[in-house]
C-alpha cells in the first residue's frame, strides 16, 4: 500500500488499483455522511477528483495520485459511508483504477514515510 501526500491510500492489484481515503485523513474529517463518485470509464489523471466525501465538518474531494480509468465503485461506501471510518483500508475502499502508468505508484509513500510525513 502507498500514499499520496493528499491522504489517499493506493493498493496495486495486477492491473488495477484501489484506491481510499487514509485512516489519518478520516480521522481529521470525523464522521462521514456522504459518498458521491466519478463515472466509471473516465479517465482520471493525477490531481483530478474521483470521489467527493461529505463529513459534519466538511466536503472534500478524493483526488487521485495516479493515472487511470475508473473501473468500479465501492457501492458499499455509497450506501454506508461510515465504512470508511471504521475500515478505512478494507470494506472502505473507494474506487478501482486500471493503471496507465505502474512507475506512478512507486513515487508515492510507503506506510513509514507517509506515518512520518504525518507527524511533521
Amino acid at each position: 500500500m502507498k500514499f499520496s501526500e493528499d491522504h489517499v491510500w493506493v493498493l496495486e492489484m495486477g492491473a488495477t488499483a484501489r484506491i481510499g481515503l487514509s485512516e489519518y485523513a478520516q480521522e481529521q474529517l470525523g464522521e462521514i455522511v456522504s459518498v458521491t463518485h466519478a463515472e466509471i470509464g473516465r479517465f482520471i489523471e493525477p490531481g483530478d477528483p474521483v470521489g467527493e466525501l461529505e463529513s459534519q465538518k466538511t466536503v472534500v474531494e478524493l483526488v487521485s495520485p495516479i493515472t487511470g480509468t475508473v473501473r468500479a465503485f465501492n457501492e458499499n461506501v455509497v450506501e454506508d459511508p461510515s465504512l470508511i471510518n471504521v475500515d478505512p483500508y478494507g470494506k472502505g475502499w473507494i474506487a478501482e483504477l486500471e493503471i496507465n502508468d505502474s512507475e506512478e505508484i512507486e513515487h508515492l509513500m510507503n506506510m513509514d514515510e507517509y506515518e512520518s510525513f504525518v507527524e511533521d
